[in-house]
C-alpha cells in the first residue's frame, strides 16, 4: 500500500471527522456556555478526571487561557477540582452533578442525530462501522 495515499485518506478522514462532529453537535450545547466550554466539557466527559495541562494540550488553547476557562465553569458549578493524592501541585478535573446532567443531555441529542445518521445501515453495515472503529482507536487514534 502507497503510504501517501493511506496518508491522504487519513486527512480526508479527519476533516469528515470535524464536519460530522460539527453537524452532530450542531445547537446541542446550551446557550450559558460558550463552544470552547461545551468542547471542555466535552473532553472532561469521556475523560475524566483529567488535568488542566491536558485539556490545555488537546483544545489548543494556552495554558492560561484554559485556567480561565474552568474558572467560569467553576462559578457555573459544572466541573469540580480535585487535588491529587500523589502530588498535592497538581489537581485533576471532573465533572460536576450539574455538568454531568447538562452533558448528558447534549449527548442525548447528539446520540439522536447519530442515529438518525445510521437508521438505514444495514446489520452488517453495523458490524462494519463497530469493527472500523474498534480498528481506528486501537491502531490510529490512541
Amino acid at each position: 500500500m502507497d503510504k501517501k495515499v493511506l496518508f491522504n485518506k487519513c486527512v480526508s478522514l479527519t476533516t469528515s471527522v470535524h464536519r460530522v462532529t460539527h453537524e452532530l453537535t450542531l445547537n446541542a450545547k446550551p446557550d450559558s456556555i460558550t463552544p470552547v466550554q461545551y468542547k471542555i466539557l466535552e473532553q472532561i466527559t469521556v475523560s475524566q478526571p483529567i488535568t488542566p495541562s491536558e485539556i490545555s494540550d488537546c483544545q489548543h488553547i494556552s495554558m492560561p487561557n484554559t485556567s480561565r476557562e474552568l474558572k467560569k465553569l467553576i462559578e457555573k458549578r459544572l466541573i469540580e477540582k480535585l487535588n491529587a493524592t500523589e502530588d498535592r501541585r497538581k489537581q485533576y478535573i471532573r465533572l460536576s452533578k450539574e455538568g454531568e446532567t447538562m452533558m448528558n443531555e447534549a449527548f442525548a441529542c447528539v446520540e439522536s442525530r447519530f442515529l438518525n445518521r445510521i437508521q438505514n445501515a444495514s446489520k452488517e453495515d453495523l458490524v462494519d462501522i463497530d469493527r472500523a472503529l474498534d480498528i481506528l482507536q486501537t491502531k490510529l487514534f490512541y
